[in-house]
């Protein structure tokens, strides 16, 4: 049986975005599992009461249920540098906790991480959905892999627009960012798109 895994946001003692995660958590456990309830998942974490007062992340890992959550103290990564990779048959529609064919594109890579081409399109990097500013906008692909659950937080109160984004898009942009469950627009997480390479 597949686990999957919500990786989500703890600043002071709370639980940031969690409607958002409820929804993922929520439409995977319909979609793979044929679960017809809604399940709250504030009900099934207990944040530890000695937290220290700082940025953690919870990771749940689930399938039909919750199996285990944990808390870790938040390291963010630094990504300055990008390297597109492309592959035309990786899948990742839900956030699996095996996530063996991600590890295989990242073999041999020099970079800080990997951007990811599928059928000419840009979709994420390894880890985070990607936004592109063209000098008055962010955009961010229309075909990610993973619908990230900042992405959708972002869409929703239009500060990004979805849009197809091919390879030679790339030259119209002025730079990049990364966004996930730990990393907003505002933590300015950019990435020059002069960093952005092709695959040797």
């Amino acid at each position: 049986m597949c686990r999957l895994f919500e990786s989500i946001k703890v600043v002071d003692g709370r639980l940031l975005n969690i409607d958002y995660h409820n929804a993922r958590f929520n439409r995977s456990r319909r979609e793979l599992f044929n679960c017809t309830d809604e399940v709250d998942l504030r009900d099934g974490i207990d944040i530890p009461l000695d937290l220290p007062r700082a940025v953690h992340k919870c990771r749940v890992e689930y399938a039909a249920g919750i199996e285990r959550v944990e808390f870790t103290k938040y390291q963010r990564r630094t990504i300055n540098t990008l390297t597109l990779v492309e592959c035309d048959t990786i899948e990742y529609a839900h956030k699996y906790v095996d996530r063996t064919g991600i590890h295989q594109l990242l073999e041999g890579i020099v970079t800080d991480d990997i951007l990811i081409v599928k059928h000419g399109l840009i979709t994420d990097t390894s880890f985070a959905n990607i936004v592109f500013h063209d000098g008055a906008r962010w955009l961010t692909p229309a075909t990610p892999l993973l619908p990230g659950t900042a992405r959708a937080r972002l869409l929703d109160h239009r500060t990004i627009i979805a849009q197809e984004i091919r390879v030679s898009d790339l030259r119209h942009f002025a730079k990049a960012a990364i966004i996930n469950a730990m990393l907003d627009l505002n933590d300015e997480c950019t990435i020059r798109m002069e960093a952005i390479t092709p695959c040797s």
